[in-house]
């Protein structure tokens, strides 16, 4: 704990910049899991059965996982700053409190999920000929949930002490896994559905065993005791503080892309298969946003610890101008290429061309969710998540869902996408005017 740290001490372009990319490299492994089983499935079993995995159990799947994301963010939040400010006792309890609520969460959220999927599907209005397999990928993915929650909370406490490779390496290996048995179980076996749940949920507990190896045995900052592994009040209180309205925010988020995906639901399977491969394209943006805002919250996180204001302001400028930059030159290849992107999911030329359609909507409003993706990291690492989350949750879940239930009840399929463009410049007006506001007063030093 006495060496020098970078992140509060080294050059601030250089730091972010190498934190950031093995966040991006790791982030796309990580994404390749589901995108592998699309193509594969997509490919070698049909558009139906890359409904299946794409579609409504994809929202279900992105509910759940991104509502215990958003709640240990928590966590990351708080063993940066235990970290940056040198507070090795705090910093030991966070961990094993951190690993004992992913635990928790993981056997929780997975007997929800396992017991809820069918009505869920039902809800959704899932098409009749995607429910059986829809219900089958789902049951088995939440089976193996705790390996999830356990990885993204293993990779998350690297990530906040400053180290974004090694998690990389593990996405990089469980990846490989990931297509190799992809390729058996569904190509070779021919078990379509069942075959890349499977692969999926195989791959996925090989990353919770690997992370968790890290941290008992290789990494001298922190060591993971396994009987030491208990929920501290104190410091859950903290964690969740921080860490729930993230979790509300992720929720309402993924509740209105649900309702969204009903409405879908009903052009037919065909848009429900054009959707499903479009988030695969989509999330390349996301990732871009992802790993950015990971970048800005762990160098906030410690400096703030740290007391080292000026660096944090000087950060989070830089940080916000490489990402407008980098998320303007994406959106531009994503149109660009929209048809030779989609066809590597699809042959067929109908979901292909709905595919484009959607695309061409989405990019209007890329770029303007930077305000809100680089602004709200900051202030989350600051402590700072109450109004952030009430703006998100205004600004966009709550208006996507009037849009969808009152606004264009019945609207066209370009109608029923325009809220995301809308909801995304919508935010961002708002954070530049509450950040440049708030800022002032918590870095008054």
């Amino acid at each position: 704990m006495n060496s020098k740290n970078n992140i509060t001490e080294g050059v601030i372009w250089k730091q972010i910049l190498l934190f950031f990319f093995p966040i991006l490299i790791g982030t796309f492994f990580q994404q390749l899991y589901n995108t592998v089983d699309a193509v594969v499935v997509g490919r070698f079993a049909g558009k139906e059965a890359l409904s299946c995995v794409s579609g409504s159990s994809a929202q279900f799947v992105n509910f759940i996982v991104g509502f215990f994301t958003g709640l240990s963010a928590g966590s990351t939040v708080v063993i940066s700053q235990f970290f940056g400010a040198k507070d090795e006792e705090r910093l030991d309890t966070s961990l094993h409190t951190s690993y004992a609520f992913a635990c928790i969460g993981g056997i929780i959220f997975g007997i929800i999920g396992i017991v809820f999927a069918p009505s869920i599907l039902k809800v959704m209005d899932t098409p009749e000929s995607l429910l059986a397999g829809s219900l089958l990928y789902l049951r088995i993915y939440f089976a193996g949930l705790i390996f999830v929650f356990v990885y993204n909370i293993g990779s998350s406490i690297l990530r906040a002490i400053g180290d974004s490779k090694r998690p990389l390496y593990i996405l990089m290996i469980c990846c490989g896994i990931n297509i190799i048995l992809d390729v058996l179980f569904v190509c070779a076996f021919h078990l379509n559905v069942l075959g890349a749940a499977v692969a999926t949920l195989l791959s996925q507990a090989v990353s919770s065993l690997l992370v968790t190896f890290l941290l008992m045995f290789r990494t001298p900052q922190l060591t993971l005791r396994l009987k030491d592994i208990r929920i501290d009040k104190g410091i859950l209180t903290q964690i969740l503080r921080i860490g729930f309205p993230s979790g509300i925010q992720s929720s309402m988020y993924n509740i209105s892309n649900i309702i969204i995906q009903t409405a879908l639901n009903a052009f037919g399977v065909n848009t429900v298969a054009a959707w499903g491969a479009l988030g695969k394209i989509d999330s390349i943006i996301w990732m871009v946003y992802g790993a950015f805002a990971i970048s800005i919250t762990t160098f906030v996180g410690q400096n703030y610890g740290a007391g080292k204001y000026d660096r944090i302001r000087k950060g989070t400028a830089v940080t916000f101008a490489m990402c407008f930059a980098s998320i303007g030159v994406i959106t531009l290849l994503l149109v660009t290429f929209s048809g030779t992107l989609l066809s590597i999911f699809t042959t067929d030329k109908e979901v292909t061309d709905i595919g484009i359609l959607m695309l061409n909507i989405l990019a209007r409003g890329y770029i303007a969710y930077t305000f809100v993706q680089i602004f709200a990291a900051v202030l989350q690492a600051e402590g700072t998540v109450l109004v952030p989350t009430l703006i998100t949750l205004c600004g966009t879940c709550i208006f996507r869902i009037v849009w969808i239930k009152v606004i264009v009840p019945s609207g066209t399929l370009t109608q029923i996408l325009s809220c995301y463009p809308l909801t995304w410049i919508t935010c961002g007006i708002l954070f530049i005017f509450y950040f440049t506001w708030k800022q002032k007063k918590i870095l008054k030093g």
